[in-house]
């Protein structure tokens, strides 16, 4: 059981920024709606940028992440406006999105990537396409994360960029309005959008791009069928017939009118507060069919404990406030890692989770960030070198830092449903992906501090 005065000396020392992450005293029984995907919206507006025609975004994520694609991309000339439907009189607190592509990509700019891999990975890919040169840096912590086979890659395919030899941001795009393309291989076993990053642009270069990887399997499959997706939507050919290769012929990229579906890797905590507290959390408009990572939720509740049902109103996930362990390899949907970390903490039974050491480049080393916090709470944490092993231990109150990492700070969230005086170290990084988490989550709770 946690330990009352673990809890109190917790709640004493309270760092200015720290949020004390509220205990569930009751059984939940609430609906939680999300805003749309990250990963979907990013990848409709570097669509819609490099369209024939304008597009429409319905309902997309505002973001910190997805702030910065959009600004990035009005640096290259994309015109990004708010519209909202004039047939609808009634409260609509998300204005959609009207992108208006330029005849030509801009350069001759600087872009701002924060600590979003998607802006960094992606925009690069769309910089060679610009009239000028293209400079990208981020965040401190953006300069550890891999870019180096991209870059190769990039200029394998006719395009010219100075890192400086690092293989990290900050690096400069030489624009020349256009690029040859072609075929290329790398070894994308880093990271899954070094392939998504070439795909979205990849019908704007003049002979397309055929992307082999060569390597370890590539992290994350269910992204790269999500870059697919989209580009079919548009009415871009592409050709993943072949294990391991994808094709994308030189087109046109049509324009867009679509409805950005909710988030479920944002979903992820407040179905897990279900099996954590007990009682039931009812997400509307999951939907039947997504190449979304986060729909492997579903099944890691399930196995965990909780009862799910997913009809045509949304996800309902029923939990009894007992968890038990989960043996299950995350290598296609790691971003859940920091949720399950946190659930298998609290279970009755031990957890192995496997195949996840791409996540050790993430926005921090997540295996090692979660080994530590844990342990810092009580918690019994081996760390492989593709996961983590947990064993159920008492867990008591204390400080659990974020490291920039907002998959970190909501797990600190889960903890704190069960574990009195858990504070979570800069619970705003959150707004990467998910704004107002603070407020969904006391929302879901009644608002019981």
């Amino acid at each position: 059981m946690p330990d009352a005065d673990h809890a109190a000396a917790s709640t004493a020392l309270l760092g200015a920024g720290d949020w004390a992450a509220p205990v569930a005293d009751e059984p939940l029984d609430t609906t939680v709606s999300l805003p749309g995907s990250k990963s979907l919206t990013n990848r409709y507006l570097v669509l819609a940028a490099l369209a024939c025609e304008r597009s429409r975004l319905r309902a997309p994520l505002r973001s910190r992440d997805t702030l910065l694609m959009a600004e990035a991309l009005r640096r290259l000339g994309v015109g990004i406006d708010d519209v909202r439907d004039e047939s609808d009189h009634g409260p609509q607190p998300v204005a959609d999105w009207l992108v208006s592509p330029p005849e030509r990509v801009s350069g001759h700019t600087t872009i701002d990537c924060g600590l979003a891999g998607t802006v960094m990975r992606f925009l690069p890919a769309v910089a060679v396409l610009a009239d000028g040169p293209v400079q990208l840096d981020g965040d401190p912590q953006a300069r550890t994360r891999p870019m180096g086979t991209l870059v190769k890659a990039l200029r394998d395919l006719g395009g010219t960029i100075d890192d400086a030899g690092t293989g990290h941001l900050p690096l400069t795009v030489h624009g020349a309005g256009g690029v040859p393309g072609g075929a290329v291989t790398m070894d994308a076993s880093a990271s899954s959008q070094f392939i998504s990053a070439l795909l979205l642009a990849g019908a704007r270069y003049q002979s397309g791009v055929t992307v082999h990887h060569d390597g370890k399997p590539v992290p994350s499959q269910p992204h790269i069928l999500m870059t697919v997706e989209t580009l079919r939507d548009t009415g871009v050919v592409v050709d993943d017939s072949e294990p391991n290769t994808w094709r994308v012929e030189p087109s046109d990229i049509n324009g867009l009118d679509v409805v950005v579906e909710p988030d479920l890797s944002n979903a992820g905590p407040f179905l897990a507060a279900a099996l954590v507290a007990g009682g039931s959390v009812h997400v509307p408009g999951w939907p039947q069919h997504t190449s979304q990572a986060g729909d492997l939720m579903r099944q890691i509740l399930d196995a965990m404990g909780g009862h799910v049902l997913l009809d045509r109103s949304g996800l309902t996930v029923v939990g009894s406030g007992e968890l038990v362990g989960i043996d299950i390899d995350l290598h296609d949907a790691a971003e859940l890692t920091p949720t399950v970390a946190a659930l298998a903490a609290l279970a009755s039974t031990p957890s192995w989770i496997r195949g996840v050491a791409h996540i050790r480049g993430h926005e921090t080393d997540r295996l090692a960030a979660l080994a530590t916090e844990l342990q810092a709470l009580g918690g019994r944490v081996a760390e492989d070198e593709d996961g983590l092993r947990i064993t159920p231990a008492p867990l008591h109150g204390g400080r659990f830092h974020s490291y920039h990492d907002h998959r970190m700070a909501t797990a600190g969230a889960i903890l704190g449903l069960r574990v009195p005086g858990v504070s979570v170290q800069d619970i705003g990084t959150t707004g990467k992906t998910l704004p107002d988490f603070v407020g969904l989550w006391d929302r879901m709770l009644g608002s019981r501090r």
